[in-house]
């Protein structure tokens, strides 16, 4: 199996350790844990040599990409199976690249019940990297972590979901600190930090602060409205210089918001979020966008979305502030992305020169080794 050079820098073992920080942070400059602790405020304790590791939600394989390169897959022993269910284009994106994705063993389906301690166990992995919420194994899940770990796993969580802008720096470095790949770490660091600079610049200056609301997952029920409040995408909102209109009704992450209520509390700006894909039609009531969908059939979809009953009332939707945003950012490492979107749909005038695309291609072509090209996000026709 072709190990790219780079591997060399893995860990060596925990006797050397101290020795290998400091060269490391000496060569590469980069930032060391010095004692690692997780995303749920555990320490770790590194294996000396980390060749099998276990996914928890298979859309890690994305921030394992932008750290593994070539060899996204080379360590990857077992995985969640929610990435190509949730998200059938980008995985066919992935496959694409790495066709033998389909022969890595599934450790569960869509839920954290899914999850089988005892097929994981059976793939012997060095390190399991699961996330504070969501498809796999959370810090709640006490006798899947106190398995794991007595069979010598070691548990790391991570996050990109639950507070994406404050974590998913942590999680990088993090999982760069695991992987033996911190100097991968570091430079996809600083790419994200100098983009969210770019938003924080362009609000210095802003004083409004319009009102949005943030229909979650558009399609997938009946009853209006689904959304995100003080979590994932939702906290994107406050970050972009804009009021959720959410954030003070539902005290979680995401919940549901009644259309009376939102009729009678008009938000100036309306965004919902995508989980169809390319293959879908227009009439099953979901946005589609991501990977392989063209601007004409995203618009579409949107436009269709935005004819149901009481969301065509909204004043946001007669005055054309109404978008659209690819759903898995709130997943995502590239969050920063649609944070820049936001900020544009937010404030026009603060970041008229600025272009998200533009981002998001400079990112991909930089840090991904798969191609995942489409619309991630739409405009109101």
């Amino acid at each position: 199996m072709y190990r790219h050079p780079s591997s060399t820098r893995r860990p060596a073992g925990k006797l050397t350790r101290a020795g290998l920080l400091g060269l490391a942070a000496l060569i590469w400059g980069v930032t060391v844990l010095a004692e690692p602790t997780d995303l749920a405020g555990r320490e770790i304790d590194l294996p000396g040599k980390v060749d099998r590791v276990l996914l928890g939600e298979g859309r890690f394989l994305v921030p394992t990409s932008i750290l593994e390169g070539e060899e996204a897959i080379d360590r990857i022993v077992g995985m969640q199976g929610e990435f190509k269910r949730l998200d059938p284009a980008g995985y066919t994106r992935f496959r694409a690249a790495f066709p033998a994705v389909d022969e890595i063993p599934r450790v569960g389906r869509l839920n954290p019940s899914s999850f089988s301690v005892e097929r994981a166990l059976s793939m012997a992995p060095d390190v399991a990297f699961f996330g504070l919420e969501g498809h796999g194994p959370s810090p709640g899940d006490r006798p899947v972590i106190e398995r794991l770990e007595q069979a010598g796993v070691t548990v790391v969580f991570i996050d990109f979901r639950h507070d994406p802008l404050t974590n998913t720096v942590p999680s990088m470095r993090l999982m760069g600190e695991v992987l033996g790949r911190q100097e991968e770490a570091e430079a996809f660091i600083s790419a994200y930090q100098r983009e969210m600079a770019r938003v924080d610049d362009g609000l210095a200056e802003v004083e409004t602060q319009p009102d949005v609301f943030l229909e979650s997952r558009v399609g997938l029920r009946e009853e209006c409205c689904e959304t995100m409040s003080n979590g994932m995408l939702g906290l994107l909102v406050e970050r972009a210089g804009g009021n959720n209109i959410a954030t003070d009704l539902l005290p979680g992450s995401h919940g549901l918001v009644s259309l009376e209520y939102l009729l009678s509390h008009q938000p100036d700006i309306y965004i919902g979020t995508a989980i169809g894909s390319k293959n879908d039609k227009a009439h099953n009531g979901h946005i589609v966008l991501g990977a392989g969908v063209s601007e004409a059939q995203a618009r579409q979809s949107l436009d269709v979305t935005l004819q149901r009953r009481g969301i065509r009332e909204f004043e946001a939707v007669k005055n054309g502030r109404a978008h659209a945003i690819w759903h898995h950012f709130y997943n995502s490492p590239f969050n920063v992305v649609a944070l820049q979107a936001f900020a544009k749909w937010l404030h026009p005038e603060a970041f008229r020169d600025l272009e998200p695309a533009e981002t998001f291609d400079r990112l991909r072509a930089r840090f991904l080794p798969y191609e995942t090209t489409g619309t991630y996000w739409i405009k109101q026709r």
